[in-house]
């Protein structure tokens, strides 16, 4: 099993593992494996050993999920462009709501492209 590392890593799942279990001193382990001192203690100290995902868990938002839902009606309904509906947004939801913020939640309700919202007419066809 391959296992992709970043560019800057030095200890797989594995070598993590076998410095937490080997009694040696941390400045020994640290010359072989050729990193800090500071990371062999990390990993003497713990007890998973699996890379971990480094999203952030807890998202951070201004918007409260009613808001939210009002803001994306909103686009659903007046068809605002981003920064006319972030200006709506301020004026009567919430005034602290960036348009980075907004974006987001306007993308994952699937109203972040407003072409894609956009009613598409059906071309007449004409007639001679």
């Amino acid at each position: 099993m391959l296992i992709a590392l970043h560019k800057n890593a030095h200890t797989t799942p594995a070598v993590r593992a076998e410095i937490a279990a080997r009694n040696e001193t941390a400045s020994v382990l640290a010359q072989r494996s050729s990193i800090t001192e500071q990371t062999v203690n990390k990993w003497k100290q713990c007890d998973a050993f699996a890379n971990r995902s480094h999203t952030a868990h807890h998202l951070q938002t201004v918007l409260t999920p009613a808001q939210e839902t009002v803001a994306v009606h909103r686009r659903r309904t007046l068809m605002l462009p981003l920064d006319d509906l972030l200006a709506v947004t301020r004026e009567f939801s919430c005034r602290h709501v960036s348009g980075s913020g907004l974006d987001r939640r306007l993308r994952r309700h699937g109203t972040g492209n407003l072409n894609a919202l956009k009613l598409r007419e059906p071309a007449v066809a004409h007639t001679s």
